[in-house]
């Protein structure tokens, strides 16, 4: 059976349609040409009447009959001035054609040359991480397309990138630690050092995003923080992190910045709190910070192991009980401190069996503030007393119940010199100063998601609360007042929240007996409004 040959409309169909489509196009781009002037005039008596709409309809019905009294007497003046219809139909369509105009910006689609050159230089150092020589279509190969495997990107006023979203292959061991700090490491370096960036892993749809970080603000003081009892600021981190605000006062002008608070107590999580970080990274000045809030409500014992005398502005205050930094006093204090714990919690339990709420003198918040408690630990080993740790057992397993909060700061190569106690109680972890991933994720409990940059303002590091997220954090500014290298505004604002003194400041503290005997809760209270009066 012989074939019969296909018509020739159906053998040379595509070319006659695409020719088609090109005059098609070229007709409707001439058009578009001609017809602009028309098309912008209408479009601005499009949006005229539309304002037109709106104004009528914001008016209120009481005022609409003046309206349109004023309009009718305005085009009753138009009709009868000479030449007046041709001159209102001018300025009308002059109107139009300013509001239909194309308001748009006209900026460049796509990035430069340079920013070119600097995506594919990207794209080309990640080529050995992202393929494999068995994948029959690589999305990453030498002289490859980069436009497949960044489909968004963002570049500052420098040309540096600040937003960038990358595909690769879903064989990438994202699942992996090691393979996922190598590529964040590759990114960091070649995007620009010396700024934090924030890698987030979709694992799901095979997409990493790298976003940089603002810097966080330095310049805010401490102050009184607008919270509630049992809430300590501990920094400020950033507005992404955290679904609250503070209002803070900046010299004339207020701002509201997102706060990472800590809340202690007999509800809390994560009653007690560790801070590490290396001399000179802010551990001092955030014990500071927190003592500045804890005296708003409770009372404070601080223990200064270095011996610096960073906490001597605190001396004699009203509500600090004691200020230490030789080993005796150091020794006496803390016996004070597991004895109180104890008492409060007898107090606390016979006043539950009797059907009774707590007592007064237990509800008062008590800080135990310690500064490098390790080197006094060295000191008493060489004297043959016990550490000063081994007294922190009792506040800190039974603190939360006693209304007792114990915060210790430590410099990292002290850190395997704290006890187990302090290891395991306290769950609230700060990380202040340049460290490793792996100091940090040794403190933390989890690696940040930030790239940390080698160097960073005093007060500036990593917070966790618990198995929260880590987040940044930067420390208010809490400097020692009596530092002549304190700004003045700064000094300021400390000596504006230090309590009045209620003992002379060079007055010798009268000493807690080695080991004291349990007291009554009359006898603390009476011996409390003693010393205030």
């Amino acid at each position: 059976m012989a074939r019969r040959p296909l018509p020739r409309i159906l053998s040379n169909g595509s070319a006659q349609l695409a020719r088609s489509r090109e005059l098609a196009r070229t007709a409707a781009d001439s058009a578009t040409d001609v017809l602009h002037p028309l098309i912008t005039i209408a479009r601005g008596l499009r949006r005229l009447a539309s304002a037109g709409r709106r104004k009528w309809a914001d008016t209120p019905k009481d005022r609409r009959g003046p309206l349109l009294f004023l309009m009718a007497s305005v085009f009753l003046a138009v009709a009868l001035v000479p030449y007046g219809p041709l001159l209102a139909v001018i300025a009308l369509m002059a109107a139009a054609a300013w509001q239909g105009r194309n308001r748009a910006a006209q900026t460049p689609e796509g990035p430069d040359e340079s920013q070119i050159q600097r995506l594919q230089s990207l794209y080309e150092a990640m080529v050995p991480y992202f393929s494999t020589a068995e994948d029959p279509a690589p999305l990453y190969a030498h002289g490859g397309e980069w436009e497949k495997a960044f489909p968004e990107y963002e570049f500052d006023a420098t040309g540096r990138i600040t937003h960038l979203a990358i595909r690769y292959p879903a064989y990438f061991p994202d699942g992996e630690a090691e393979a996922r700090a190598r590529i964040e490491h590759l990114l960091s370096a070649k995007s620009g050092r010396g700024r934090e960036y924030r890698f987030a892993w979709d694992e799901e749809g095979n997409q990493l995003t790298v976003t940089v970080l603002a810097p966080l603000p330095t310049d805010i003081a401490v102050q009184r923080f607008v919270t509630a009892p049992g809430e300590t600021v501990l920094g400020f981190t950033d507005p992404t992190e955290v679904q609250r605000t503070l209002p803070l006062g900046h010299g004339a002008q207020a701002r509201d910045v997102p706060p990472v608070v800590w809340r202690t107590g007999i509800r809390s999580t994560e009653p007690h709190l560790l801070a590490v970080g290396q001399p000179g990274s802010g551990t001092s000045t955030l014990l500071r910070c927190i003592a500045l809030q804890a005296l708003q409500f409770g009372d404070i014992v601080i223990v200064d192991g270095g011996g610096t005398g960073d906490y001597a502005c605190l001396t004699g205050r009203d509500g600090v009980l004691a200020v230490e930094c030789a080993l005796a006093g150091a020794l006496a204090s803390l016996e004070w401190a597991t004895t109180e714990t104890e008492r409060r919690l007898i107090a606390v339990n016979r006043a539950r069996q009797a059907g009774h709420p707590p007592p007064e003198d237990t509800k008062r918040p008590l800080w135990l503030l310690l500064d490098r408690p390790t080197a006094l630990g060295q000191v008493a080993a060489a004297d043959g007393h016990k550490d000063p740790q081994s007294l922190l057992q009792v506040p800190l397993r039974h603190g939360r119940s006693a209304n007792v909060t114990v915060v210790v700061a430590e410099q990292f190569d002290g850190l395997d010199a704290l006890s187990d106690p302090v290891r395991q109680h306290t769950r609230a972890r700060v990380v202040l100063g340049a460290a490793t991933a792996e100091q940090f994720e040794a403190v933390l409990g989890a690696p940040p998601h930030t790239t940390p940059v080698p160097q960073v303002p005093p007060g500036r590091g990593y917070a966790r609360l618990g198995a929260g997220p880590v987040l940044r954090l930067q420390v208010p500014a809490t400097p020692d007042p009596y530092d002549d290298a304190t700004s003045d505004d700064h000094r300021q604002a400390v000596l504006d929240l230090l309590p009045p003194r209620t003992t002379p400041a060079d007055a010798e503290l009268e000493r807690v007996p080695a080991e004291p005997e349990p007291v009554s809760a009359e006898a603390v209270v009476a011996e409390r409004s003693k010393a205030r009066t």
